[in-house]
């Protein structure tokens, strides 16, 4: 489990990328998603079908043995935990890395993990964590509360890319150890999740670590090591990650699948092929026209369940307002209101998907239902643009100001086409309005670094939410400079910084709901991002795996879970390729 409390995790698009991450439990599934209609389309989305679990038989006692081939559509940044960004990586490290605590993805409760038990101090403000004695690191390397230290410092340290992580610890005062066993954490001043920060750090073995090596290009970051349920077995660039079941691991529900072999396909047309051919077991994204149309015959429903359920995340156009373009909300207002979601959403997305107009993920409390997206509007987006002083002065059929072009470059990740689609249909209503877009896709950790390094106009992302989010590494103004924090595009507002921070001592659930809808109105007026949607995971998965079950926390999968009857077993060799 990766630090509870993180608000999110970058995904390459659309909110298509599949992948359970370890640090965010979210709302449960039921049912098709229907789509938020403005403008008179989607009145009738369609219905999706599947299924939202594949139960166990009533009696079935579960087997061991087997592999899962997963698909991957793209390749990890790194295997590092503690500066992973991507959810492809985290997905992976979820089974091989563990923390202090978890979480029961049924009703929420943290439960013991590397920690035995806890205690909280009646003011919330003091931590003491009791570690469990025994347990090993993958090398054989026993753990104790100076790998937690060690994990912790690494963190803290302003050289390590992990500044997402480290806003979690803003409001800390001081960690030690006790002893090899007790570890004490204080803090400044209560922080509703700061139980969660503590004790959802992944713990990484100190002694793979050399004195003074560069943390951020350790090789541990291709060759990770931790404590969980399964091990890291190989890395083969372009074709597959590969992990396998621990057989020393210390706790006592044991994993039944033996090895996951994670296929990097980075075409999905082509990955649904090699599904097809039996030559993958499950696509944890599949798009629509596949789900629609090309996974409906009789054969592929004879072989594999399709399950569908909404996934806690929103996607979403950043704009750079590190750029003069971009930094005059009327321009990012008419930006929004020349995007037209509603097409969008009908032609593209096939209506499964619902508009959204915030920060937060809109099928929880959090999400003010009262506001609603912009509308798409061409005429009353000229005129912001004129009254922000664009004008096409030369009669070229281009705005300009102070003699600049309006000209920006949209840039987003090649894995899945409907970014393209996206990205030409956008194109096409802003040329009408005299705007020149140019459009630009990246492989993910080409695109990711860029974004990290603020290096692009804007950019179409997606972030996967949590159930208790803290937006204040997203929107915080002294996120904004940090370099690798996840304020992207610059943002700044006084009084949603003052919000964020009262937010942040606030322990009653329904007070933080007024402050998240209160931080949803203001950032719905300042455009930082043009909001698009939320959408569903679409999926396939082979049908000899049972106890197939998203949880009602997070709806992902824990492939720890499933099993394959004995007589239905496909792979009995170790994993490999």
């Amino acid at each position: 489990m990766k630090k509870l409390s993180a608000i999110a995790v970058a995904v390459a698009l659309s909110l298509l990328l599949a992948g359970c991450k370890a640090p965010a439990p979210v709302k449960p599934a039921s049912g098709a998603t229907a789509a938020v209609n403005v403008s008179g389309v989607c009145q009738n989305p369609p219905d999706v079908g599947g299924v939202a679990s594949v139960p166990a038989p009533a009696g079935e006692q579960p087997s061991d043995g087997d592999q899962l081939i997963r698909h991957l559509g793209s390749e990890p940044g790194t295997l590092n935990y503690l500066i992973s960004t991507d959810a492809e990586g985290t997905e992976i490290l979820a089974f091989i890395m563990e923390s202090l605590l978890d979480m029961d993805l049924t009703t929420g409760a943290l439960k013991p993990l590397l920690a035995e038990k806890w205690e909280v101090s009646p003011d919330n403000l003091t931590f003491t964590f009791h570690l469990r004695h025994g347990v090993k690191f993958h090398n054989g390397q026993p753990f104790n509360a100076d790998d937690w230290m060690f994990s912790m410092d690494r963190v803290m340290d302003p050289k390590v890319d992990a500044a997402p992580m480290r806003a979690d610890f803003l409001d800390m005062e001081s960690y030690k150890k006790i002893d090899d066993y007790t570890i004490v954490v204080k803090w400044k001043k209560p922080y509703y999740n700061a139980l969660e920060a503590v004790a959802g750090l992944p713990i990484l073995p100190r002694l793979s670590f050399q004195p003074g090596e560069d943390f951020n290009r350790s090789p541990y970051g291709r060759h990770p090591i931790g404590t969980g349920p399964y091990r890291f077995v190989e890395w083969v660039t372009g074709q597959r990650i590969v992990i396998e079941r621990n057989p020393d691991w210390w706790g006592t529900e044991k994993p039944h699948i033996a090895g996951i072999v994670n296929k990097i396909i980075t075409d999905d047309n082509v990955a649904l092929q090699v599904l097809k051919k039996g030559e993958l077991d499950f696509m944890p994204r599949l798009m629509r026209p596949q789900w629609l149309e090309q996974t409906n015959t009789p054969d592929f429903l004879a072989r594999f369940n399709k399950i569908h359920l909404p996934y806690p995340s929103y996607s979403w156009i950043g704009w750079n307002m590190r750029r003069p373009l971009f930094q005059d909300k009327r321009v990012r207002q008419a930006l929004t209101m020349l995007l037209n979601r509603d097409l969008i959403l009908e032609k593209i997305f096939r209506c499964i998907g619902q508009m959204t107009s915030g920060p937060f993920y809109s099928r929880t409390p959090l999400y003010d239902q009262s506001i609603k997206p912009w509308p798409f509007d061409p005429a009353r987006a000229k005129t912001l643009l004129a009254e922000a002083g664009w004008k096409d002065t030369d009669g070229d059929g281009v705005l300009e100001k102070d003699g600049v072009e309006f000209r920006f470059e949209l840039s987003f990740t090649s894995q899945v086409p409907e970014w393209q689609q996206l990205a030409e249909l956008y194109q096409q209503d802003l040329k009408k309005a005299g705007i020149a877009m140019d459009i630009r896709t990246l492989e993910w950790a080409v695109f990711s670094q860029n974004v990290q390094e603020w290096k692009f106009d804007a950019c179409a992302m997606a972030w996967a939410m949590t159930a208790h989010p803290d937006l204040y590494t997203l929107f915080h103004s002294s996120q904004a400079d940090v370099p690798g924090s996840q304020n992207y595009v610059g943002y700044k507002n006084p009084e949603v910084d003052r919000l964020i921070e009262e937010n942040r001592g606030e322990f009653d659930e329904q007070k933080r709901i007024e402050y998240a809808h209160q931080i949803h109105r203001l950032i719905h007026e300042d455009q930082p991002y043009t909001f698009l949607l939320s959408s569903e995971r679409l999926t396939a998965i082979d049908k000899r795996f049972h106890n197939v079950q998203p949880k009602p926390l997070r709806p992902c999968f824990k492939y720890d879970e499933w099993y394959v009857p004995a007589a239905e077993q496909k792979y009995l060799a170790a994993p490999g390729p």
